[in-house]
């Protein structure tokens, strides 16, 4: 397998690196065929996000693939006016089995920052496709590439690696569905409008839930995420006017002081009637004053509460790591006795074309005798006599050959590939090759040579 795996990522380099060498969408094609071209090889797929950039390639078998790996890391560095002393220093690559292996670690997350994130798996599907539109996935990358994304997704449906929210956004979403039966009913107030609460947005939207007010200091940003995902946007001084229509309230500000406090909040549950109301806080100052927690119908949770709800799925994950590994290694052997198979297509394809050539000429002879007048049994029983011994000439002589020079391992396998029961031949090697092949006893003095075979029109054709 001439597979080859290499680049850089959030174990191996900082990110002032990773940020030089990422390739942007617009350039990967062009890139791409840049890199078939200065390194000599047919088929490659870039993968480039945040946290990783990666090249697979094949290489041509006449070249060894630690040389093509180092090309391919000077060709990344010249492409991106880069030391490539310095790339080296950060790069790895892998060959092969382990190559094969890293790329499905990588599709199923097992290789991430966080441990079985699923954004990866569709950031190298994208990346395989661009490559296909850019003419640089052959047959090679064309036959892997499916078996990768199904031996990761296998890893992904048979293991719980990805079921356990490992980030604060998503636990706090996580809490919520634990604690509303019916999500999509619910409304949701989020108190900032920074990063954290855009992907807690994110996930709520993906939750079901549809609903959602935005509370910012500055209605420009609040209004710039609203705008985005279909919310409503207002200003932090009008928190006491939603929170009583808010059943989930999420808060991720910069605030040195609380902004929601218990005397807020009950006057909400009032006007709610003490229907119960989730309060997520994931800023550090607390955005939530801590007193709020001993109100009888309020669930709060810390940022802390969350960390210690991540590092244990966190720990589930890792212990989904090694059923993951199985099934990977399951997955790679399946690839090995594919390509095992692919080898003998060559040499079936001949055989087969060979012994259709011989058919072809048998048939011929026979239905020009068969128009000569002759006799249509005898024509037959002629036509399957040579037939059947132009078909087995070349196997019985190699058997005779192999059995005077004391190849039993050879006569075994040869039983084998001829359906014969192999314990005949252990039985008695070389009396089994003098009795001959399927059944038909060979007097050694009647098996006539290729040569006088061919001559007399009973001998073999394939060569």
């Amino acid at each position: 397998m001439n597979l080859i795996a290499l680049g850089i990522n959030h174990n191996s380099a900082g990110l002032d690196v990773r940020e030089r060498v990422a390739f942007a969408p617009e350039q990967v094609g062009e890139a791409m065929n840049d890199a078939c071209r200065a390194a000599d090889i047919d088929e490659v797929v870039v993968l480039s996000t945040c946290n990783r950039t990666e090249i697979y390639a094949i290489a041509p078998a006449r070249q060894s693939l630690a040389d093509k790996a180092r090309e391919l890391i000077d060709w990344m560095a010249g492409y991106h006016h880069l030391s490539a002393d310095e790339l080296r220093s950060t790069a790895y690559h892998h060959e092969g089995e382990e190559a094969l292996r890293h790329m499905v670690q990588v599709a199923a997350g097992l290789d991430s920052m966080v441990l079985g994130e699923p954004q990866i798996f569709g950031q190298l599907k994208s990346a395989y496709a661009v490559a296909g539109e850019s003419g640089t996935v052959g047959s090679e990358l064309g036959r892997l590439f499916p078996r990768v994304f199904s031996i990761a997704k296998k890893v992904r449906t048979d293991t719980a690696i990805g079921e356990n929210p490992v980030s604060v956004a998503y636990a706090a979403v996580d809490v919520a569905r634990r604690i509303f039966t019916r999500l999509n009913e619910c409304r949701a107030l989020l108190v900032g409008a920074g990063e954290t609460i855009e992907l807690v947005t994110r996930h709520l939207i993906e939750a079901g839930i549809s609903d959602i007010v935005i509370a910012n200091r500055t209605l420009g940003r609040a209004r710039e995420l609203a705008q985005q995902f279909g919310a409503e946007a207002v200003l932090l001084a009008e928190i006491p006017d939603h929170l009583p229509s808010a059943d989930i309230v999420i808060t991720s500000t910069a605030s040195q002081l609380p902004i929601i406090g218990k005397g807020t909040v009950e006057s909400a549950l009032r006007a709610r009637k003490h229907r119960p109301m989730l309060m997520v806080d994931i800023a550090v100052p607390r955005d939530v004053e801590p007193q709020v927690g001993e109100l009888r119908d309020v669930y709060l949770y810390s940022v802390d509460d969350l960390r210690q709800i991540v590092d244990n799925n966190l720990r589930a994950r890792q212990n989904e790591v090694r059923k993951a590994d199985e099934i990977i290694a399951a997955g790679i052997a399946d690839v090995h006795a594919e390509q095992r198979s692919l080898a003998a297509v060559d040499l079936v394809v001949e055989y087969r074309r060979s012994a259709e050539e011989l058919r072809q000429r048998e048939l011929e002879k026979a239905l020009a005798a068969i128009t000569r007048g002759e006799d249509p049994q005898a024509v037959v029983a002629q036509l399957t006599r040579s037939l059947t011994n132009k078909l087995i000439h070349a196997p019985t002589a190699g058997l005779k050959k192999a059995s005077a020079e004391g190849r039993h391992d050879v006569l075994g396998h040869a039983a084998r590939l001829l359906g014969l029961p192999v314990e005949r031949v252990a039985a008695d090697a070389v009396a089994e090759a003098r009795r001959g092949v399927l059944g038909v006893p060979v007097d050694d003095n009647a098996v006539p040579s290729a040569d006088d075979a061919e001559r007399s029109g009973t001998g073999p054709t394939l060569q």
